[in-house]
């Protein structure tokens, strides 16, 4: 499954059903007057968060998604139906912008959660709404008014409690099969990893903890340099970074800083966010523990952060550091969301449904 995270579609709600000019015609009832139904609403274009979809694949092939129109207005004061509305299914995460503008209209986190996109248009009046003491016969109705159409976009942030980090060929992959049953490519080569991989890593209470693996930043990814911002998105929501340092480098200092100053250049708080520190491939320096033992310290000092020595190859040294994740993960818990607000802020724009005042001759039938 290809992994698309970032995509543009063009939404139409459906316009409203036109009010209709009827008269009431019954045998033994003289003067009956107007009867004309006011026309049925149209359908709006909603998005859905749902749990089953991990990319906007879908949407690489669909771009312009329609709700029904309203029906027109029936005699004998007939409201004409209204058009159903286009509900949209989009991942966990999704985050909605107008395209033109870049304004932002919604962020879909939770399950179920739902967010208006274009509002159907209002249906039109029917001449019984026109009936007054001078008027005792209206023939006019109004037109059903036009659906909302706009231009979105949508870009994926991946929901995961733990994001991996480091330069191309640290090492991120082969750990992070080794901590779960995700089995992504793993090669002796960089930029192996091209999109960001997922895998579930099991707590010893059996609770499920997401990690994902970003792929290889390199010096200027925040400028777009390499693979770039197009991932960095994805570990703005994450609690706590794993940051994979590859020992066998020459100056494996240099790399954290490469790392750090594209977190702190990158914004969105990256830099702020909790971090512990691994060094991993320590296998090819098992005959070098003051080496070991001297990175640890310049990390350490460095930093302010747990470092821990690793092989994800030869799996030595992950109990002790998938514990100081469990203790850094319950020190900084997710925002609270046992009640989520299933049903977001509209979106702003100007309301097409108007409503014609009646007076109060005109509520008479």
């Amino acid at each position: 499954m290809q992994f698309i995270d970032h995509a543009e579609i063009e939404v139409l709600a459906g316009d409203g059903g036109d009010g209709m000019v009827a008269f009431r015609r019954e045998k033994y009832v003289p003067a009956g007057g107007p009867a004309g139904g006011n026309g049925g609403h149209g359908g709006s274009v909603i998005l859905v968060a749902v749990e089953h979809l991990q990319t906007l694949l879908d949407f690489r092939y669909a771009h312009i998604f329609k709700a029904d129109k309203g029906q027109r207005g029936g005699s004998k004061n007939r409201t004409g139906a209204s058009g159903s509305d286009r509900l949209i299914e989009v991942p966990c995460g999704t985050v909605v912008y107008e395209a033109e503008t870049g304004d932002l209209l919604g962020d879909l986190v939770h399950p179920g959660q739902t967010l208006c996109i274009a509002k159907g248009g209002k249906g039109g009046l029917g001449n019984r709404h026109f009936l007054s003491n001078r008027n005792r016969a209206p023939e006019q109705a109004l037109p059903g008014l036009p659906g909302e159409h706009c231009l979105i976009r949508l870009e994926l942030k991946l929901l995961a409690d733990v994001g991996i980090i480091g330069l191309p060929n640290a090492g991120k992959s082969t750990l992070i099969s080794s901590l779960s049953a995700a089995r992504p490519k793993v090669a002796n080569y960089p930029f192996t990893t091209l999109v960001p991989n997922l895998g579930v890593v099991r707590k010893p209470t059996g609770d499920g903890v997401v990690f994902a693996d970003i792929p290889g930043l390199i010096e200027g990814a925040h400028e777009g340099i390499g693979l770039g911002h197009e991932f960095l998105r994805h570990i703005e929501r994450t609690r706590l970074l794993l940051h994979l340092i590859d020992g066998t480098e020459d100056d494996p200092v240099a790399a954290y800083k490469t790392i750090q100053m594209e977190l702190e250049a990158y914004g969105h708080g990256l830099s702020d966010r909790p971090q512990i520190i691994a060094i991993n491939k320590i296998d090819a320096l098992a005959t070098d523990l003051e080496r070991q033992q001297q990175l640890v310290n310049q990390l350490q000092e460095l930093s302010g952060c747990p470092v821990h020595l690793i092989s994800a190859v030869a799996q030595t040294g992950l109990t002790g550091l998938l514990q100081d994740i469990w203790t850094g993960l319950e020190s900084h818990p997710a925002p609270s969301s046992t009640e989520p607000d299933l049903e977001s802020e509209p979106v702003v724009k100007p309301d097409n449904r108007l409503e014609l005042p009646i007076s109060s001759t005109t509520q008479q039938s």
